[in-house]
């Protein structure tokens, strides 16, 4: 992965033990000001943006997860961070599932937000056309149809911060850095690795998520030793940004209980 011009600005908010979180497809690292705002009086939490995605540059090459992983490395290194918990939303949940499968020193923690080790043949081609209404008709274009599938129906009419937020970020975003994470999206496939995950891991769904994510859930629930998996309600894909006050307080629980 080679970028131009592609400095990496990390935000740190809050106090308390590092707790890295990664965003997901189309919108930074300001999804987590609102998802994970309950979380700063115990936490210091560490975000930042992947590429071509918020203020990072588009790469000038295809990625996948295990670049994005290794990144990550990086990152905790410049910030000299040599343990944290970690935890990761769709895109940033392949990352963290990757990062604390291959890094296993470096994790204390990791929660898995509606996300998956790897997508149904459906959606690996479903990428594919994304990508390429991306490109051709810009990431706005995809809204209407990826609104009711991040949150439910009343929420999307309530108008809400978070929906507002998705808005203006999917208006903004580039539709080559967009495509570029649909693709590698489509290619991952951590089913291999995951099991070697050894740190407490925490899964979160919504309740009324897509089948093929509950199944992803479950399916991470039943391959990572000790896995807990928890539902938001209600909820679709975005379930920390509809019900940021229960995932933080599942989270607070989650990171703040005595090791296994």
């Amino acid at each position: 992965m080679s970028s131009a011009g592609n400095k990496i600005t990390v935000h740190r908010k809050g106090s308390g033990p590092a707790l890295v979180l990664l965003h997901c497809l189309g919108v930074d690292h300001r999804l987590w000001d609102i998802a994970a705002a309950g979380l700063e009086r115990d936490f210091t939490l560490i975000t930042y943006d992947f590429p071509g995605h918020g203020d990072r540059a588009v790469p000038t090459t295809g990625y996948g997860i295990a670049e994005l992983s290794a990144e990550l490395a990086g990152v905790l290194d410049q910030e000299s961070i040599t343990r944290c918990h970690l935890g990761g939303i769709s895109l940033g949940g392949l990352v963290a599932q990757h990062f604390a499968a291959t890094h296993p020193d470096r994790v204390d923690h990791v929660m898995l937000l509606d996300t998956t080790a790897r997508y149904t043949d459906e959606m690996r081609q479903m990428w594919v056309v994304r990508a390429r209404q991306a490109r051709e008709q810009g990431v706005a274009s995809l809204l209407d149809n990826l609104l009711p599938v991040w949150f439910t129906p009343e929420f999307v009419a309530s108008n809400a911060p978070a929906v507002r937020y998705v808005r203006d970020r999917f208006a903004a975003d580039s539709g080559e850095g967009y495509a570029l994470a649909c693709a590698a999206l489509g290619a991952a496939d951590l089913r291999p690795i995951v099991p070697r995950i050894t740190a407490p891991t925490l899964i979160v769904c919504g309740d009324q998520e897509s089948d093929a994510f509950q199944d992803a859930a479950r399916w991470l629930e039943s391959h990572i030793d000790g896995a807990r998996l928890e539902w938001l309600s209600p909820a679709r894909h975005a379930s920390v940004l509809q019900q940021p006050e229960a995932f933080a307080l599942v989270a607070r629980g989650f990171l703040t209980m005595a090791e296994r």
